[in-house]
């Protein structure tokens, strides 16, 4: 099959359970055109050298043609990993400076006692139970119940965030044949929503802060100033959406690896302390995110041989990278206590993910809770049913069975 139909057969819903052969046919070609004039790399040498190039924006707003499913909601600026330096990095500061180092370094540590509760809380309500969906009732309520708390929504209105966030995040789904216009101008006014209801919490707390990150981002004055109110409302829903929904596909693709692996699992089980390294393989093995769908070159580039012209999109494959034979050994292989791991599950370069420590720390609380807790977990349906999302790739519904302990 031709390599220009590679992106509409990776985003086919079709190939959801399992992308990797396509990413093999990709890493094939390095650099693949095509049909519609995007560019798709998929080695790690080439994807790794592109995430730390400065000729590689990540504003779609410098493509010849802009997208409208990747553009801002009117009104509203880009977030900021929709920015280039130096907006980035001042956006970044910003955002940073109430969440990790230097100035606030022990912000995400602290939370790891309120983690294992609420995982501990949610493991005891799956006791007796003889079949369960991992997603609703462990995967979803963990990292959302924390993210709400960090940032101090109230968990009344959980509900209705959880409900803008997945309209938002459906807004990056790709479907072939399908017009696409009603599902983006559902994520933009989802998005755009949420945002309001945001900015106005962060309102409430301007002169009466409350000890959360909104709290601090709008009353916490340092070097670089505060967010405009417009960059606050666009920073608090990127943080609250890409803290939860990320996260959830990270433990539900975590406990689907183990369940496929029972030696894996069992060796977690009689060796917690290796669960750390185990997580790191699983960002490599299965990434929570797939591909960076909104780059583009601010100039003509070479890749692999291949000019990459100025202003056209540029799809960075990170999920085929980690699996590059190349850069890994036994790259299609799941080893819990791999060297030398240095993948792409949170990126990497200036945009490397915010909330890599956070996500780290959930999830290595998450599967230790769901080992020592599960009794005899066993998978239901293999492969599991996808959310439609090729770019946030993971179950919609993980059915598992147990043993009553």
């Amino acid at each position: 099959m031709s390599s220009e139909t590679l992106f509409r057969r990776i985003t086919d819903y079709g190939n959801r359970h399992d992308p990797y052969p396509l990413y093999a046919e990709l890493r094939e070609h390095k650099v693949a055109r095509q049909e519609d004039g995007k560019y798709l790399v998929g080695t790690y040498h080439e994807i790794a050298a592109l995430l730390h190039d400065p000729r590689i924006s990540s504003d779609v707003r410098n493509r010849t043609e802009p997208d409208p499913a990747l553009m801002p909601p009117q009104g509203l600026p880009p977030s900021f990993i929709g920015r280039d330096d130096p907006e980035h990095d001042r956006l970044r500061r910003l955002a940073m400076r109430p969440f990790g180092p230097p100035h606030s370094p022990g912000r995400v540590d602290a939370l790891r006692g309120d983690i294992a509760r609420v995982a501990g809380e949610l493991a005891d309500g799956l006791r007796g139970k003889e079949r369960l969906d991992l997603v609703e009732d462990f995967a979803f309520p963990l990292p959302v119940t924390v993210i709400c708390d960090l940032l101090g929504v109230p968990p009344e209105d959980i509900p209705q965030v959880h409900s803008w966030a997945d309209t938002v995040v459906s807004g990056l789904d790709f479907a072939p044949g399908e017009d696409p216009e009603p599902r983006r101008r559902a994520a933009q006014e989802a998005r755009t929503a949420m945002a309001m209801y945001l900015g106005g919490l962060a309102d409430q707390r301007r002169g009466r802060p409350t000890g959360d990150m909104l709290s601090a981002l709008v009353n916490d004055s340092g070097p670089d100033g505060l967010l405009t109110q417009e960059e606050l409302m666009v920073t608090t829903v990127l943080l609250l959406i890409a803290g939860h929904e990320t996260t959830v596909n990270l433990i539900t693709n975590g406990m689907l690896t183990l369940l496929r692996n029972p030696e894996v699992l069992e060796r977690l089980r009689a060796e917690p302390e290796l669960m750390p390294r185990a997580v790191e393989e699983l960002l490599r093995f299965e990434p929570p995110v797939q591909f960076l769908p909104q780059r583009t070159p601010l100039a003509d580039i070479e890749v692999a041989g291949v000019t990459i012209p100025k202003g056209v999109p540029l799809v960075l494959v990170l999920a085929s990278g980690n699996r590059d034979p190349l850069r890994f050994r036994d790259a299609d292989r799941f080893v819990p206590d791999r060297e030398d791991n240095v993948h792409f599950g949170f990126g990497s370069g200036v945009h490397n993910c915010f909330g890599a420590p956070l996500a780290r720390l959930e999830t290595q609380i998450a599967l230790t809770t769901l080992i020592g807790r599960l009794g005899n977990p066993r998978l239901l349906e293999d492969p599991p049913e996808y959310r439609s999302s090729p770019v946030l790739r993971g179950p919609r519904h993980l059915p598992l069975a147990q043993e009553p302990r």
